[in-house]
């Protein structure tokens, strides 16, 4: 966490491809720091194909702290597709921020997360995500499975 952080965060749409350069090393930088499961072959392949093939295909959100962009997610039909807080800001709201702006904005009920990613999956189960289903590989057949998770009902937008 970085000094930073006690600065208000602000949720903002994304700026579009001019800001995917930024995106695309927040992305690098969160995932260098909690994605040690990835080979580097396939984290390079995902890294390659962020900016042309799955930052354009969601609704994006950026956070920012003092203007600067800290973090991200997309969403897609009522799924978290994605959700990455630079590694020098984790821990400083910012993905509550994200997860929040991504229930209330829109309408998010489900995301699925790297099974050997045991922070993230705790991250989801303490604010009202529960699993209801497991994959052996991901959405590309790599072998990192997946947990699906649902917002409980009870802690759903009314």
């Amino acid at each position: 966490m970085t000094s930073a952080s006690t600065s208000p965060v602000n949720i903002r749409p994304s700026a579009g491809a001019a800001e995917y350069p930024a995106l695309v090393a927040i992305w690098r930088r969160a995932v260098d720091a909690t994605h040690d499961f990835l080979s580097a072959t396939d984290r390079d392949e995902i890294e390659a194909r962020l900016a042309s093939d799955y930052l354009p295909a969601v609704t994006l959100s950026v956070a920012e702290r003092d203007g600067r962009p800290v973090g991200f997610s997309g969403v897609l039909d009522g799924t978290l597709e994605m959700l990455f807080v630079d590694a020098a800001e984790r821990g400083g709201g910012i993905g509550t921020a994200l997860l929040d702006h991504a229930i209330r904005d829109y309408a998010v009920v489900r995301v699925d997360v790297n099974e050997q990613n045991a922070s993230a999956a705790g991250f989801y189960r303490s604010r009202g995500f529960e699993v209801v289903g497991r994959s052996a590989t991901d959405e590309a057949g790599r072998p990192y499975p997946l947990l699906h998770l649902e917002l409980a009902p009870a802690e759903r937008p009314r």
